[in-house]
């Protein structure tokens, strides 16, 4: 581990200010929002500029990489995110902010795709498990901490903006003056939906709609905060809160899925995430009323992100299980495609709950989509077979995350090793 770190170092520090810059700026936005009076609706929609963006930025970047060069690209991406983030602090109009997060998703996934694609130049097969795992520990850690910056100044000012763009700008300093080689990119082949569909019908729904659910969990539960009056440093909190316990998350629910049917811990996951979701609804109701009810709201947080944020790996390994490791990475990409179909209409449909019921809307969605997910599971669980998995180990994977990233998975290296 010691050796990893060594060797990337100036990586992981880039990515620890990119990740924190970029856990700040949802919660702000989604908080200045709140306080400009945004519509719950526009709110929805600008927040999901940003994974229309990821989804763009994500068919076109290694055409971009292989014509203009990576350090070229990398540093217009992040130079680029650095200067986005600061138009939302001049022009203060839900348009002109789904815009800038379009641009924001299309810079944040040319930034991942070479941060991940250094990781694998630098990674042997013996070392490709840790870097994945310092890899996800770092994003979750680098996204909770930005989330705590919250209260750095309020969110009306220019403040926040500006040291989200200074964190951004950072990133560069260490990774543009690291002496490695430049990473290689290769053409990832990808599955297509209805193949992926073929191969494991539970995989891709469960990745449509955890997509679904986590953009909307991660756009706008810092909207819903705010819009219960919860002060600035209880938001950060609350957001960090969600997300340390979902990354802690990965590793035990990880393990039990290794010794059980994954279609089983799915279904378990999805259906006490949306019990906690459904909890929650009524304690929103009365978390003011007592230092108690606002305790058991911070329980049941960390208890749903605890079973659901592990969702998209468990998607991950369930289909892996069903396809030989040489279609590792191609059945990454195919699942990246179906999570970032869902996360465009998340933000959006999450909104209209709010919109029309009230911020406790908010939960509402989070057990309409949870729950569909655990009766699909169910549902598979009568009419496919079982698959003896054993051949095929979960590992834990960053949200963000893209098809580069996945050929971390020590498993892709090791059959190639075999073939040679």
């Amino acid at each position: 581990m010691f050796k990893v770190l060594k060797n990337s170092w100036a990586l992981f520090i880039g990515l620890l200010l990119i990740m924190t810059a970029h856990g700040l700026q949802g919660n702000l936005l989604g908080v200045r929002a709140v306080y400009e009076k945004f519509s719950l609706i526009s709110t929805g929609i600008m927040m999901s500029g940003f994974y229309m963006g990821y989804f763009i930025g994500a068919k076109n970047i290694l055409s971009l990489i292989h014509r203009v060069g990576h350090i070229r690209v990398f540093a217009a991406m992040a130079s680029s995110a650095s200067l986005v983030i600061l138009i939302h602090s001049i022009y203060v109009h839900p348009f002109t902010w789904f815009v800038a997060r379009i641009l924001s998703g299309i810079c944040m996934v040319g930034i991942y795709t070479i941060v991940e694609s250094w990781f694998n130049e630098r990674s042997t097969n013996q070392t490709r498990g840790k870097v994945l795992s310092i890899y996800m520990m770092i994003s979750y850690f680098g996204m909770g901490s930005g989330m705590l910056l919250l209260n750095f100044q309020q969110p009306e000012s220019f403040e926040p903006f500006i040291l989200i763009s200074v964190l951004m700008s950072l990133s560069l300093i260490p990774i543009l003056l690291t002496k490695r080689k430049p990473p290689s990119f290769k053409k990832i082949q990808n599955l297509t939906i209805s193949e992926l569909y073929k191969i494991s019908p539970l995989g891709i729904v469960s990745s449509v709609l955890t997509g679904f659910i986590h953009s909307a969990i991660f756009t706008l539960f810092a909207v819903y905060a705010a819009s219960m009056k919860f002060t600035l440093v209880e938001i950060g909190f609350l957001t960090f809160l969600l997300t340390v316990s979902g990354a802690l998350a990965q590793f035990p629910i990880g393990y039990v899925s290794d010794l059980l049917d994954r279609r089983k811990i799915i279904a378990i996951c999805s259906l006490l995430g949306a019990g906690a979701a459904f909890v929650l609804i009524f304690l929103s109701s009365s978390i003011f009323s007592s230092s108690f009810f606002k305790f058991l709201f911070y329980v049941f947080v960390i208890f749903y992100a605890f079973c659901s944020l592990p969702l998209f790996s468990l998607n991950l390994s369930h289909t892996n299980d069903f396809i030989s490791k040489d279609k590792f990475v191609a059945a990454g990409a195919g699942l990246q495609f179906a999570f970032a179909l869902g996360a465009i209409a998340g933000p959006f449909v999450c909104s209209l709950f709010m919109g029309f019921i009230g911020p406790e809307g908010f939960f509402i969605f989070l057990v309409v989509g949870n729950t569909s997910i655990g009766f699909f599971a169910l549902y598979r669980m009568k009419v496919g077979s079982v698959v003896d998995s054993k051949n095929n180990q979960f590992f834990p994977i960053p949200r963000s995350i893209t098809p580069m990233g996945m050929e971390l998975n020590p498993a892709i290296k090791s059959e190639e090793e075999n073939k040679t």
